[in-house]
Parts: structure tokens; sequence; C-alpha cells
């Protein structure tokens, strides 16, 4: 388990487990970081993908399907086990709705609350009509990547390191180009969905995600572009706002 999932702090008593999906290209480090930050009753799983960190040489995942395997597989007994919630920013957010579909139509399982952000719901027209990236050359995708931030410039600066980024980031890119999912004709999960976003960045249908839950909706807008998570202001807060919920909904299970 410790190689697809990283938990920086270990709270066996935690009455609710937080489950966080990357980015495109993303690593597991920054979400494992909110574990300590989070009170001791929110546990955090920071999902850790093959091309990254410790799994640097292990082959990248080609489509959903794969990561979906291997994440349900390594956490279905922690799913059973207690509560969990899920995160996920862009691709990650992708990721939980793909997840979150999975668990339910299979195993009958949903998270007790979906925080989703930077990302338009997978069945929307936007994100179908949304230009595709990841078959673009290395130098304008490069281009491409520096226009929308996020990316530590000692990363941009080491073209040794961007030998090794790049072709992960286009993969998961690759990824969700190429995922498809029907709009749900009926809500398949009655758990409330928190929606976030940047002001600046390329507008997001988030109201479409509206249509996965029959539980409470919300959206949140804050400054920045595509990663305003990132920024310590915003970054808390989407933790405070998680933390309110997450012992609200702690209340309902006890």
């Amino acid at each position: 388990m410790d190689k697809v999932i990283n938990c920086f702090n270990k709270y066996p008593d935690a009455a609710v487990r937080l489950i966080c999906f990357p980015w495109a290209g993303g690593g597991s480090i920054h979400y494992a970081r909110w574990g300590k930050t989070l009170n001791s009753s929110v546990e955090v799983y920071s999902v850790r993908l093959p091309g990254r960190e410790g799994r640097a040489r292990e082959p990248l995942f080609q489509n959903m399907q794969e990561v979906l395997d291997e994440v349900i597989s390594t956490l279905l007994p922690q799913l059973k086990e207690k509560p969990f919630a899920l995160f996920g920013h862009s691709f990650g957010a992708m990721t939980c709705f793909a997840f979150a579909e999975h668990v339910k139509r299979v195993y009958n399982l949903e998270p007790i609350h979906m925080f989703l952000s930077g990302a338009s719901a997978p069945y929307s027209e936007v994100r179908l009509q949304a230009p595709k990236r990841s078959h673009l050359s290395d130098q304008e995708f490069l281009t491409w990547v520096i226009s929308i931030g996020g990316t530590p410039p000692e990363i941009l600066a080491n073209v040794e390191l961007m030998k090794l980024f790049l072709p992960v980031l286009k993969a998961d890119l690759s990824i969700a180009e190429n995922y498809r999912c029907s709009r749900p004709s009926t809500p398949f999960l009655s758990c409330p969905v928190s929606c976030f976003d940047g002001k600046e960045d390329t507008p997001h249908d988030l109201q479409a995600w509206k249509n996965m839950t029959s539980g409470d909706f919300t959206v949140q807008i804050l400054p920045g572009s595509h990663f305003y998570l990132k920024e310590a202001a915003n970054e808390k807060i989407i933790l405070d706002f998680i933390t309110k919920h997450l012992e609200t909904a702690e209340m309902d299970y006890l």
C-alpha cells in the first residue's frame, strides 16, 4: 500500500479518510502535507501514480481503467472500514469522478463528501470540446505548461528533470482526454459535492458536476489561475472548508 498511498501522518483512530488524487503530472507530496495541517480526526491518503517519486521507473498508465484497477484494489479494505471523502484538482477531479462512480456501481460504497477543483465535469460539453494537448510537440507542450503555471521553476530550468516530467504529464493528459463517460441520467451519489476554481483560470463547467449527486452542491471561486490552490491563502480556505464539512459529516456517522 505504501507504494500507491503516501500518508505522512497515520491516525488509526481517525473518523474519516480523505483520499486525494494528483493533478496531471503531479506527485503525492503536496496533498500528503495536508495530513500535518488537518486535525487527527482526518487521515489523509495521497495517491501516488507510476512515473513519479519512488515509482519513477514504473511504466505509465495508459487509460483511466488502469488507474482505477490499481487504486481500488489497494484501497478497497480501507473503503469498507470507515467513511472516506475524495479530493481532486484538474485531472485529479476527473479521477475522483471515475473512482466514485466505480466503487458505487461495483461495491455500493460512496464517499461522505467530494471536493472537486479546477475542472469541468467529464461529461460536460465544455470538457469534451476542450483543446487536446497531449499530442503537441515537446516544444509546443512546454510552452503551454509554462503558460498555465504551477510547475516549480527548478524543474523548468533543469533539462534532465523536464525529460522525466513531460512524459508523465503528457500521459496523464492523454488519459484525461480519452476518458469518456455518460452524463448521469439520475444522480448516483447522495453525498455533498463541493467545487472550487480559480477566478483567472480558463472557465470550467462546474455546474455540470451537480448531475452526479442528490446531495448539497456548492461552488466557491478563489483568486488565482489554474494552480490557485497552491497559494497559501487559498489553501487555508480550502482546508478550513474541508475540516468544517468533514467534522459535520462525522457527527452524522456517530
